[in-house]
């Protein structure tokens, strides 16, 4: 077990950076940065970015420098390399890819749509958002393509685009708030009764406990759920970046509401309510969640940016 890191040759911020890697576990490299004070934000799926003032230091706390190819030769051995095609996309790159799903989805709405979308896009792209961003609807739309091989009903994927259209980051009342602005905006492009299906999906997100048999809401919550499942690397980008949209909170505030949290959906019999969602996600949901209660409870969970690199 070692903490590398490689030569810093890449350009940005008026400096340049390398990468700060563990060969074997993402936890001794967010202990080793967390100890060493680097922000979260500098963590990217499996290596923290660290500019070249900081080497000096790293390396008398120990990180050992090795050549690039070294340091991603041992990455991928540890198992813990993640490929770029696997990341969580960057914001424009999901804005684009909501712009083609919103293409797809517009022909079966009942009325000219382009407002709507870009109404929603921009609500989507408001400052308070780390995590329930652009990214994160892309990645839900993603899942519930996943989930049904691309055929959807229209109040479904509906649900999705407006089921955090509204977020100030208050559990329940931004769920409402969420389903009353959908009863507000689709009037014109969907019949009274489908608006009031969205309603009521939006407000099924408020507990993630749909009613057995109710297949339109399980496959929401798959979708909304579905981050918990995916990659180590890319789970504990969401696990930071929710920290940071409870920034209000401290450590010891964040941590005992987190692993209430997390408490309750391992207590759950089944996280994924679909049979094609328990497939793709459930083992590695389980797996992602105890380890960060483990973190938590240990006070390695991820602490508060100050400055946010990007």
């Amino acid at each position: 077990m070692a903490v590398l890191i490689d030569a810093p040759r890449w350009p940005a911020h008026g400096t340049t950076f390398g990468h700060l890697v563990s060969d074997s576990a993402l936890d001794e490299l967010h202990a080793f940065a967390r100890a060493a004070g680097l922000p979260p934000r500098a963590f990217d799926h499996d290596h923290y970015d660290v500019p070249v003032a900081r080497y000096p230091d790293l390396i008398a706390q120990g990180a050992i420098e090795v050549p690039s190819t070294e340091l991603l030769r041992r990455l991928v051995t540890g198992g813990l390399r993640v490929r770029p095609r696997d990341r969580t996309p960057r914001r424009p790159a999901a804005r684009l890819a909501l712009i083609a799903a919103w293409d797809r989805l517009a022909p079966v709405l009942d009325g000219p749509s382009t407002p709507l979308r870009d109404d929603l896009l921009q609500r989507w792209s408001e400052p308070q958002r780390v995590y329930h961003d652009l990214r994160h609807l892309a990645q839900c739309l993603e899942a519930l393509d996943q989930l049904t091989d691309g055929v959807i009903r229209r109040t479904v994927l509906l649900a999705a685009w407006f089921h955090d259209a509204v977020y100030l980051g208050e559990p329940g009342a931004d769920e409402k708030a969420s389903a009353a602005l959908a009863g507000e905006l689709l009037s014109d492009v969907l019949p009274a009764a489908e608006v009031r299906e969205v309603e009521r999906l939006v407000l099924a997100t408020i507990r993630h406990d749909p009613e057995p048999g109710d297949h339109a809401a399980e496959l929401l919550m798959d979708a909304d759920l579905s981050v918990l499942g995916l990659i180590r690397g890319r789970y504990h980008i969401y696990a930071r970046d929710v920290r940071e949209e409870y920034a209000r909170y401290d450590d010891e505030q964040f941590s005992r509401g987190r692993v209430q949290v997390i408490d309750d959906l391992l207590a759950r019999q089944q996280l994924f309510r679909t049979e094609r969602g328990r497939q793709l996600w459930q083992a590695s949901a389980r797996l992602n969640l105890a380890e960060e209660r483990a973190r938590l409870l240990s006070g390695n969970g991820p602490g508060r940016d100050r400055v946010r690199l990007s």
